[in-house]
């Protein structure tokens, strides 16, 4: 079993209090009956999280909306276990749906694994979402440090020139200083 699915698999028995319906999702490879899941009315949110995650897994699309929805959760495995899924999903819209989430400022704190995942995408989305994001942390007093140094080294391994003047201005940013060196030794010098 995919450690993922493993870790995910853990978490969700408990929340559902190891019921015969979360058994049941556990176990069926019926594609169709997990999408109906996501639709059906009533369905409590560790059902929806693990029908999404797990139709996510095997490239079904219809698994996209709802995990972009958990991308965006305000609990912090959720969203990672939806950024896992995402990112293995194949669909085209998750790099703009994963930038639109990572440069909203009204939801930067949830940002933290929408940024992650830009990165694994390496989509063209990416160094302009990450280069937005970070712009915006630098500002003095900024509280989501977590984001902007996971932009930093999002960059750095993305190793694109254009982020260079962001990567910059994080030098001056004490908390940030050490990975900006780390992710501008990364981009390729300029002939």
């Amino acid at each position: 079993m995919d450690e993922e699915l493993r870790s995910l698999t853990e978490r969700l028995r408990q929340e559902s209090r190891a019921s015969p319906a979360f058994e049941q999702l556990v176990a069926t490879d019926d594609l169709d009956a997990l999408a109906a899941v996501l639709t059906e009315p009533g369905q409590p949110l560790w059902a929806r999280e693990l029908a999404a995650f797990r139709l996510g897994l095997a490239g079904d699309r219809r698994a996209f909306e709802s995990l972009v929805l958990l991308l965006n959760h305000r609990d912090p495995p959720r969203c990672a276990s939806a950024a896992y899924a995402l990112a293995r999903l194949g669909d085209p819209r998750t790099a703009r749906a994963a930038a639109a989430l990572a440069t909203n400022e009204l939801r930067v704190a949830y940002a933290l694994q929408p940024v992650r995942l830009l990165v694994d995408l390496r989509a063209p989305e990416a160094v302009p979402a990450l280069i937005t994001t970070l712009q915006r942390r630098l500002r003095p007093h900024d509280p989501y440090r977590r984001v902007a140094l996971a932009c930093v080294d999002g960059l750095g391994a993305l190793g694109d020139a254009r982020a260079r003047p962001v990567l910059n201005e994080a030098l001056a940013h004490p908390v940030l200083a050490e990975a900006a060196v780390r992710a501008l030794g990364r981009i390729p010098k300029q002939r």
